[in-house]
């Protein structure tokens, strides 16, 4: 497969940038209904406050609440049953390594649509800011590559980030798109109400009126 990037970097290399301008940055270049599986804590609060607009928030996003780990599962189970539609998982460092096994499992099935957007600030900063493997050498994007998902890269800066969803938005995946964040607050909270999360998302997807 072609390389993500033509200038590929390290997670040493790459710059550390902010969660809630990279989840902005991500939802401009969505244009097609796109569904968006955010993972437990920050990486969903910001995605929820990313997403907020005159109109309402995206239906098509879905903000999980206490399962860590299941934001590429997830993804993967509705990229697979609606093949017609760009899925994008929005994952913590943290909870991605809690289920290193679905990459493999996202690389044997070889969808298409899928995009995984891993954002890595070396911590678990929900609850209390304890390091994660990362920060001692973990590289999560050459775990995604010895998992058989060869189109991975870190983004360099922002503008890679953008010119590589940009790409992955338009070309046959999987996609895994490796990001350094910073430790900054999130600018707001997901609503914790599990039933109106679900029903909004099943009516973005079309499978409830």
């Amino acid at each position: 497969m072609a390389s993500f990037t033509n200038q590929p970097v390290t997670r040493d290399q790459a710059k550390v940038m902010n969660r809630y301008d990279i989840s902005k940055r991500m939802l401009t270049h969505l244009h097609h209904d796109e569904a968006v599986i955010g993972g437990i804590g920050y990486s969903n609060f910001d995605l929820w406050a990313a997403s907020a607009n005159p109109n309402g928030r995206r239906q098509q996003n879905f903000y999980m609440l206490g399962s860590m780990g299941l934001a590429v599962p997830i993804a993967l189970g509705v990229a697979l049953a609606q093949p017609h539609r760009r899925t994008i998982a929005l994952e913590g460092d943290g909870s991605i390594l809690m289920q290193l096994g679905a990459l493999g499992t996202v690389a044997a099935r070889a969808p298409k649509n899928l995009i995984v957007i891993i954002l890595d600030n070396g911590a678990y900063q929900i609850t209390g800011g304890q390091k994660t493997l990362t920060d001692q050498g973990v590289d999560l994007v050459a775990v995604a590559r010895a998992s058989g998902l060869e189109q991975s890269a870190w983004a360099a800066d922002e503008s890679a980030f953008e010119e590589m969803i940009d790409r992955a938005l338009k070309q046959d995946g999987p996609w895994l798109i490796g990001c350094r964040i910073d430790n900054n607050k999130p600018v707001d909270t997901t609503e914790r109400d599990p039933s109106r999360i679900r029903d909004q998302f099943m009516r973005g997807l079309g499978v409830k009126k």
